[in-house]
C-alpha cells in the first residue's frame, strides 16, 4: 500500500498545473562551456548549465523562467552568471504597467501612416543603407528619391519626400557612429542616441553665423553624444574619472560636441561628393550646405542619380524587383495578425531563410529545414486547450508562431510562448523589404498588448518577457527600453526594477541584485557572510561525454549552436555558485526509468556504491539548478 501511494504522490507531483497539463521529463547534462556570442571572446567563455526536455508542462516551464531558464527548441539553458563571460539576467515587463516611449510611439503611428497608404516604406528601405536586401533595391531609385525628396523639400510640395530626405541624411550620420563605436571617443558599452536632422528655416538662417544664407538641414547628435558619454563616465566610474582627470588635460576636449562634430563631419566625405551638398561642422553642429544658391538642386539631381555606386554601399548593384512596386502610394492595406501552434510552415521557412541570409549574414547552406525547425519549431511544452473558466485564455497555453500579414503577405512571424503567467517572446523573423517599419520593435508592442486584452480572459496573465538582458552587451539594451521593466535576482530570484538595477550594474556584470535593491538610499555595498548564502561546488568525480548539446545563444536570441564542447561536469573547485542553499534531499527527487516514475530514495538500493555515489552527484547538481520542488515534480530520466 505504501509503495502503490508513492506511486500516486510521483504521478500527481509530476501533472505540474493538474493531470490535464501532462508531465515534465527532463534529462540533465550538466555545465556546458561554449565560445560567446556576445562579445566574441574567441574562447570557450560562454557557461551555463543544460537540460534536455522531452516534454514540459507550461506550469514548469513557467517556474523554470523565473529562476532563469531559457529554451531553445527542446533544449533548456540557463547561465551559470558568476562565472560566464556576459551574465544575462532575465527581465519582464508588467503589460498593465507598460509606459510607451516617444520612440514606440512613433513606431506604432508609422506603421498606421502605412496601413493608410500615405507612407510607401519601400522606398524607405532603398534609402537605407542595408547591403543585405539588394533583392527588392534598384540601383538608379535612391539617387531618384535623394534628388526629388530634396527639390520638393525646399519647394514645400511633398512633405513626406522631405521626410524621408531628412531620415536618409540621419541614416548616413548613425553609420557614421557606428563606425567609430569602441574608440575612445565613443565607448561601445553605452547605448548611443541616434541622429535627427532637420530642416533650416530660411527666417532662421540669418540669425546664425554670416554665410548661412546656403544652409539647408542641421543636425544637433554632436551634443547629444557627449552628453551619453559623459554621464555614463560620470555614473560608471566616478572616482576614476575624477583620478584620471588631473592625469589627462585634454579629456574634456575629447568629449567636447566640438570635436565629435568634426569627426562626424570629416567622415561624411563620400555623401558629399554624391549629393554635391557641403557638410561642416558648425559650433557642435553638423551643417548640410547647398554647393550653389541657385542650380544646387537640379546639381543633387544629376550627381546623385549618375552616382556608378550602388545606394547599398556594397559595391554590387541591386537588381530592380517587381515587389518595390507593389504597394502603391495612396493605396490603404490592411494588416492581420494570426496565431497558430507551432507546426513547421513552409512560407514561414522561407521568410525566415531570407532573413537569417539577409540580415544575419548567414550563409545559405547553413539556413536548413532541420536546423530552423530544432530551432523555432520544435518544442517540448505540452499543450494546454482553453477551459472556458477563466483559467486559460482562449487560445490555450503553449507554444505559438504569430504571423504578421500585410494584404495576405506574410512580413513577420513571432515565435511565443504563451503560460500560466505571461507571454515569453522567443524570436521574430520579418521580411528585409520591410525593414523601415522597425518590425521588432511593432511586435514588441503587439505582444505587450495581447497580455493586457487576454489578461482580462485570463487574470494570471500579467507579464511579457523579453528573454535574456546583457548590460555588457549594447546591442541587448534595448530591451530595458520597454519601461518599467525588472530583472530576476541571479541570486535569490526576486525580481528587481530596472532603474534600481542599473547602476550597479554599472559598475559589475555580475551582481546580486536582491541585495542593491535592500539597501537605503540604493547604496551598493558587498553583501555581508556571502559564504553563507552560496555553497561551494566542487569536482563532480566522473566526466561524462555529451555530445551535440546546443551551447550557444546569439544576439536577438537567435539559434544555439549544436556542436561538440567541453563537459563541465568537473567544475572550477572553489567556485560559487550563483544558487541560494537549499533545504531538500535528493531522495525526493522523482525518477523515470523503464516507464516507471519513483522516487530516488525507492530504488536507490539497486545501485552498487560506485553508481549511487556518481547518481547522487548529479541529482544534487541537477536539484541546485532546478530547485528543490521542481526536482521533486519533473521527471529525471535515467532512460
Amino acid at each position: 500500500m505504501a509503495e502503490k501511494k508513492r506511486r500516486n504522490d510521483a504521478s500527481s507531483s509530476s501533472s505540474g498545473g493538474g493531470s490535464n497539463r501532462g508531465e515534465s521529463v527532463v534529462g540533465d547534462v550538466g555545465r556546458r562551456r561554449s565560445s560567446c556570442g556576445y562579445c566574441r571572446s574567441g574562447g570557450n567563455t560562454s557557461i551555463s548549465h543544460g537540460l534536455w526536455a522531452q516534454s514540459l508542462t507550461v506550469d514548469h516551464y513557467q517556474a523554470l523562467l523565473d529562476r532563469g531558464w531559457r529554451r531553445s527548441g527542446c533544449f533548456l539553458y540557463k547561465p551559470e552568471m558568476e562565472r560566464t563571460c556576459c551574465p544575462a539576467y532575465t527581465i519582464r515587463l508588467k503589460a498593465s504597467d507598460f509606459c510607451p516611449s516617444k520612440e514606440q510611439l512613433r513606431v506604432s503611428k508609422r506603421m498606421q501612416r502605412f496601413l493608410d497608404g500615405t507612407l510607401n516604406v519601400k522606398k524607405r528601405d532603398e534609402f537605407i543603407d542595408e547591403p543585405n536586401t539588394s533583392e527588392a533595391s534598384c540601383s538608379g531609385a535612391p539617387a531618384e528619391i535623394a534628388g526629388s525628396a530634396a527639390r520638393e523639400s525646399l519647394a514645400g510640395k511633398n512633405e513626406e519626400k522631405n521626410v524621408e530626405f531628412l531620415h536618409y541624411l540621419s541614416d548616413k550620420i548613425n553609420n557614421a557612429v557606428q563606425a567609430f563605436v569602441g574608440s575612445e571617443n565613443f565607448p561601445h558599452d553605452i547605448q548611443l542616441p541616434k541622429a535627427s536632422v532637420k530642416e533650416v528655416a530660411p527666417s532662421k538662417r540669418k540669425l546664425l553665423v554670416e554665410g548661412s544664407e546656403d544652409l539647408l538641414f542641421s543636425s544637433n547628435i554632436s551634443f547629444q553624444i557627449a552628453a551619453a558619454v559623459s554621464r555614463a563616465a560620470k555614473e560608471a566610474h566616478k572616482v576614476k574619472l575624477s583620478r584620471d582627470s588631473t592625469k589627462h588635460s585634454g579629456q574634456s576636449d575629447e568629449l567636447s560636441p566640438n570635436i565629435i562634430a568634426e569627426k562626424l563631419s570629416s567622415s561624411l566625405n563620400q555623401l558629399s561628393e554624391i549629393s554635391g551638398l557641403r557638410i561642416r561642422a558648425c559650433n557642435g553642429h553638423i551643417n548640410f550646405y547647398s554647393a550653389n544658391k541657385v542650380v544646387w538642386l537640379d546639381e543633387v539631381v544629376e550627381k546623385v542619380s549618375k552616382s556608378k555606386e550602388s545606394y547599398s554601399g556594397s559595391g554590387v548593384k541591386g537588381s530592380c524587383s517587381k515587389k518595390v512596386s507593389k504597394c502603391p502610394r495612396g493605396k490603404s492595406q490592411k494588416l492581420e495578425l494570426r496565431l497558430k501552434r507551432s507546426s513547421f510552415d513552409p512560407e514561414e521557412f522561407a521568410l525566415y531563410r531570407r532573413y537569417q541570409i539577409n540580415v544575419h549574414n548567414d550563409r545559405p547552406d547553413h539556413v536548413t529545414e532541420s536546423s530552423y525547425k530544432r530551432f523555432l519549431v520544435d518544442s517540448p511544452l505540452v499543450d494546454v486547450p482553453s477551459l472556458g473558466n477563466g483559467t486559460v485564455p482562449p487560445c490555450g497555453f503553449g507554444s505559438f508562431h504569430q504571423q504578421y500579414l500585410i494584404d495576405g503577405q506574410l512580413v513577420a512571424v513571432g515565435v511565443i510562448d504563451i503560460l500560466p503567467k505571461c507571454l515569453s517572446s522567443k524570436y521574430l523573423f520579418w521580411d528585409p523589404n520591410f525593414a523601415s517599419l522597425s518590425l521588432g520593435k511593432y511586435s514588441a508592442l503587439q505582444e505587450i498588448a495581447w497580455v493586457k486584452e487576454n489578461q482580462l480572459k485570463c487574470p494570471s496573465l500579467e507579464y511579457y518577457y523579453l528573454g535574456y538582458y546583457i548590460h555588457s552587451c549594447n546591442k541587448m539594451r534595448y530591451k530595458a527600453a520597454y519601461h518599467p521593466s525588472e530583472l530576476l535576482c541571479p541570486l535569490r530570484y526576486q525580481w528587481v526594477p530596472f532603474e534600481i538595477a542599473r547602476p550597479l550594474l554599472d559598475k559589475k556584470p555580475y551582481a546580486i541584485l536582491s541585495d542593491f535593491a535592500a539597501l537605503p538610499n540604493g547604496e551598493y555595498s558587498e553583501p555581508k557572510a556571502l559564504e553563507d548564502n552560496l555553497e561551494m561546488q566542487h569536482d563532480d568525480p566522473v566526466q561524462v561525454d555529451m555530445n551535440d548539446i546546443p551551447v550557444d545563444e546569439d544576439e536577438e536570441m537567435t539559434e544555439l549552436d549544436f556542436e561538440d564542447s567541453d563537459d563541465e561536469s568537473g567544475s572550477v573547485s572553489g567556485g560559487l555558485t550563483s544558487v541560494l542553499v537549499e533545504d531538500g534531499n535528493v531522495g525526493d527527487t522523482l525518477i523515470g526509468l523503464k516507464g516507471s516514475r519513483l522516487r530516488y530514495q525507492d530504488i536507490q538500493h539497486a545501485f552498487g556504491p560506485p553508481e549511487r555515489r556518481y547518481l547522487e552527484t548529479q541529482l544534487h547538481r541537477y536539484m541546485r539548478a532546478v530547485g528543490t520542488e521542481l526536482s521533486k515534480q519533473m521527471v529525471f530520466s535515467l532512460g
